[in-house]
């Protein structure tokens, strides 16, 4: 693998949630199917998916906690309807040629497209490798290597199971379980628990792919947004969290007890420093990466450098290659007005396409400058340009790096039957002023630091 990869969001056949985490989960719909083509096709149900960006490293084993007694059933005289029943399905029971056409399956549902690739082709394509018997399982892999080379895209590819199982670093919850936020028959929002860790520690302790979340702690998260509730969800590792889910739309509620295994470490390091006049304080701030930790920790380092009389700040973003969009994408949100674009989504799927706003009013007003260099990616680049286009910070140093891997795609990472996956591109992000940062990079504003008050010159005149 490269020891770069671009912004993706992660998936297994049901696309993982706008929180940004990476699960994922093996699924069939059950029901009338007449074959198995029909079958996969439906597999891959349509969702926005939340993203990440860099290498996939390994982690440790999750630990379980426990799990308590059952609530009472409704009463049967409420109706309830169930959503579309998902049920795992025994790896060992698909074929080889059922392991290529369902990696095929999810290119054809999901894959964003390029000048080379049209869904004549690809149909043709699965006719040429399903002629004959595939004996081996590694003969399929290889099949599917081949198949997604096909299609001139470098980043859309093949997960070994040991690579596939390297992603629990970016759970951003701790506990193993993906959140997505579904809207529900009153016109408000819940939260539905559509990806979960295999053997994780939500998992191990009870909690099932379709359960619905129904508070944290005992407080109740009706309404929150899927990173708000992935943030509550977060603690020391080895600490205890205690949620209640409502398995399925009809089933009983249960409270669960589960033990935290949250991997991150903190990647933001701040400090205050005296202005070259000698006279203003300056808040010097440096995110390494964009993971599960990035947004509180800056919180907490922003707070604390204006309690102690900031006037303006420094984000430096040099050599942070990305991490977890949405985590950067929530960054963001920190420093901009209510309203203003974060960034634009742009995809086959309705559901891809979409404006991303901030929600409420920053946290700071000073000036923002932000250090770029030919080593800052992804999530980094949607920072830098959030803030650039919306003339909240001036960028300065090198070019960024989207001319030399990709950037500005999105990714989904889907989870095959036999442990492997597939990573596809299926859309792109385009910044607040419209620009495809996908190859382009980012051009700063100035080539070295500049002084005060050139950076307030420079806001001055800008517009958004």
């Amino acid at each position: 693998m490269s020891a770069l990869m671009a912004s993706c969001c992660v998936s297994s056949r049901v696309i993982s949630s706008s929180s940004g985490d990476l699960h994922r989960n093996r699924i069939k719909i059950t029901g009338n199917i007449n074959n198995s083509s029909r079958c996969l096709e439906r597999l891959l149900l349509r969702g926005i998916a939340g993203a990440l960006s860099c290498v996939l490293f390994a982690s440790p084993p999750a630990v379980a906690g426990s799990s308590s007694a059952f609530s009472p059933s409704p009463p049967p005289s409420e109706i309830c309807r169930e959503d579309k029943v998902f049920q795992e399905e025994p790896p060992e029971s698909l074929t080889n040629e059922g392991l290529v056409e369902e990696a095929w399956e999810v290119v054809n549902e999901s894959f964003l497209g390029n000048t080379s690739w049209s869904p004549e082709k690809w149909l043709e394509k699965k006719k040429d490798i399903l002629q004959g018997n595939i004996q081996k399982r590694s003969r399929a892999h290889d099949i599917i290597k081949k198949m997604l080379a096909s299609l001139g895209d470098p980043y859309t590819r093949f997960l070994d199971p040991s690579e596939f199982s390297k992603m629990a670093r970016y759970d951003m919850t701790g506990i193993g379980i993906n959140l997505r936020e579904i809207p529900d028959d009153d016109g408000s929002v819940k939260l539905k628990i559509l990806g979960v860790i295999l053997d994780g520690p939500a998992h191990s302790a009870g909690v099932r792919q379709g359960d619905e979340l129904l508070s944290v702690n005992g407080l109740d998260v009706k309404g929150k947004s899927a990173f708000d509730v992935s943030s509550m969800l977060q603690g020391p590792k080895e600490t205890f969290v205690t949620i209640e889910v409502k398995h399925g739309n009809c089933g009983p509620i249960q409270s669960i007890r589960v033990q935290r295994q949250l991997v991150a470490r903190t990647p933001v390091f701040y400090r205050l420093e005296k202005g070259d006049d000698g006279s203003s304080l300056v808040g010097y701030i440096h995110i390494k990466e964009f993971n599960a930790l990035a947004r509180k920790d800056l919180l907490t380092a922003l707070k604390r450098l204006q309690d102690s009389g900031a006037s303006y700040y420094v984000l430096d973003l040099r050599d942070n290659l990305g991490g977890l969009v949405e985590a950067g994408i929530e960054v963001a949100k920190l420093f901009l007005d209510k309203g203003e674009t974060v960034i634009y989504t742009a995809g086959r799927d309705p559901q891809v396409q979409k404006s991303i706003v901030a929600e409420t009013a920053p946290l700071v007003t000073a000036p923002v400058v932000v250090l770029v260099n030919n080593r800052t990616a992804s999530a980094s680049e949607i920072v830098a340009t959030a803030l650039h286009d919306n003339c909240k910070a001036v960028l300065v140093g090198e070019r960024t790096f989207g001319k030399v891997q990709l950037t500005g795609l999105i990714q989904s990472v889907f989870e095959l039957h036999d442990g492997s996956g597939v990573v596809v591109t299926i859309g792109k992000y385009v910044t607040p002023s419209h620009r495809d940062i996908n190859g382009n990079g980012i051009q700063p504003d100035f080539s070295r630091l500049p002084d005060l008050s050139k950076v307030r010159d420079y806001f001055s005149h800008c517009q958004v």
